[in-house]
């Protein structure tokens, strides 16, 4: 196993840092247990929820399953931190589909019986209690969370650390053949590949602001625009304020597009002009809400929902509500809205824990007329997370946070961020012409929702960017990418 912490694109770590990355490593083996020296056997099996979609099948240790095929197989590692690494693995995953190979489904919160599995899932409950936390205690998030997300990750000696836990990774790609495509989503997963000695490991970076987080040397790393090529080029910022970091080398970076599901990007003129009729016909806009995977935004989202209650009583909108697996957050909204708006029940059609619920109200509404409320809620963590994709070839309007669904060929408003690196990802959309900038006030954002709602300039404006930015290649990231990873030349952005 190699060292990859004293040193990163050569620039040297300090002693300090180097012992405490050591000082992690061995403490979570000593409350996990030391399996460093493990090979594990996998074996996979259909994904319920996403096999029907792309052929997804999920990998277990000791499973029923049936071997994995290392010839028509690509690994798609990824970790369950919210929404977004989730979100981003099944667009690659629909394209693998679409290019005729097996996506395998490398989970590491799957593998909860191994030390890898534990460590993940620990690092997931913290930072999922810092998102929330942030949302409610404005010095919390003033004076750590924000300095946390934007500064501190930001650093290399943040990636040294991280490298040297990551070996405790690589026993989980350990048996897998060396020269197996495996395109990750999450640094972590390529650092443990990249350990155990694969060297076909693409490592996509979701962020638009640079951060020493999501480096994974020795894997080939992708990023979403011109501005991120530029910060991981040179590392920008990454040892210190004022220091420049040693280069990373141009053949370990590539510019791809944004990471977009191949159903998406082969329906987007369809579903453009499908927009742009109804804003012709003066047909009901329909609004879809995206409650993050951390859940985080129940007070700005239950505002929003208020102030649409009129025009849904008019049938001048409908609304989606995707609360994702997160039950507290529409017991929330429930609460709020019964006290606020006696309507909001008479309007208001739950889809709660039945997928086939779901799936059959997406495609319908892609050709028939929608009208009233309609809440999504499924424990099932995969139809949790794709149910926004399903809803989002038929909505109008996307709100989100600037997220991963910041890059997503829809029109989108913009609501508060949660932590300070996901401002770029609103700066690259806004600019790009399909989204508002970061409205960080629930005034503000309210204030454009309904501008959207009873005009018809901005989402106009917003539609035709996308039809401008798909012609020239800007949502097919995720087709270079697999065709990377299997050895095709793609038309390249770099």
């Amino acid at each position: 196993m190699n060292d990859r912490t004293s040193s990163i694109f050569g620039n040297t770590m300090s002693r300090k840092v180097c012992a405490e990355g050591e000082r992690k490593k061995m403490a979570y083996l000593g409350k996990y247990g030391n399996n460093v020296s493990r090979v594990y056997d996998m074996t996979a099996s259909p994904n319920e929820i996403l096999g029907p979609y792309f052929g997804v099948r999920d990998l277990s240790i000791g499973g029923k399953g049936v071997p994995v095929d290392p010839d028509k197989g690509i690994l798609v590692g990824n970790i369950r931190m919210g929404f977004g690494h989730y979100r981003i693995a099944m667009a690659v995953a629909s394209v693998v589909k679409h290019r005729g190979y097996i996506p395998y489904w490398f989970d590491m919160n799957a593998f909860d019986e191994t030390a890898a599995g534990k460590v993940v899932e620990r690092l997931n409950e913290l930072y999922s209690f810092g998102s929330r936390l942030s949302q409610k205690n404005y010095l919390f998030n003033r004076y750590f969370w924000e300095p946390l997300n934007y500064e501190g990750f930001k650093k290399l000696s943040f990636n040294a650390v991280d490298q040297k836990v990551a070996e405790i990774f690589a026993p989980l790609c350990a048996g897998f053949p060396r020269d197996m495509p495996f395109i990750c989503t999450h640094a972590w997963p390529a650092q443990g590949a990249v350990h155990a000695g694969m060297t076909n490991v693409i490592n996509m970076i979701p962020d638009n602001w640079p951060m020493a987080l999501h480096l994974a040397e020795g894997a080939v790393h992708a990023v979403q625009s011109p501005s991120a090529y530029l910060g991981y080029r040179v590392l920008r910022g990454m040892t210190s304020k004022t220091g420049l970091s040693n280069p990373m080398p141009a053949s370990d970076l590539h510019m791809v597009g944004h990471f977009i599901d191949h159903e998406l990007v082969a329906n987007l003129e369809k579903d453009t002009a499908a927009r742009i009729a109804r804003i012709d016909e003066k047909k009901a806009k329909r609004v879809l809400v995206s409650v993050g995977g951390a859940g985080a935004q129940l007070e700005i989202i239950a505002r929003l929902v208020r102030d649409m209650m009129p025009l849904i009583r008019e049938g001048k909108a409908a609304l989606y509500l995707n609360f994702g697996d997160h039950e507290a957050v529409w017991n929330g909204i429930e609460a709020v809205m019964k006290k606020t708006d006696p309507d909001f029940e008479k309007f208001l059609k739950k889809h709660f824990n039945n997928w086939h619920d779901t799936e059959r109200f997406a495609e319908g509404a892609l050709e028939g007329d929608v009208s009233g409320i309609h809440a999504f809620l499924n424990i099932n963590k995969f139809a949790a997370v794709y149910s926004t994709n399903l809803l989002m070839r038929s909505a109008d309007l996307l709100i989100t946070k600037p997220s991963e669904l910041a890059y997503y060929p829809v029109p989108k408003l913009m609501i508060k961020r949660v932590g300070g690196h996901e401002k770029w990802g609103a700066i690259r959309a806004a600019e790009l012409g399909d989204a508002t900038y970061e409205l960080e006030t629930v005034e503000s954002a309210s204030q454009v929702l309904r501008l959207m709602m009873t005009e018809d300039d901005i989402l106009r404006m917003y539609n035709d960017a996308i039809l401008k930015n798909a012609k020239a290649g800007l949502f097919d990231g995720c087709y270079r990418i697999v065709d990377m990873a299997i050895g095709k030349k793609h038309d390249s952005l770099d």
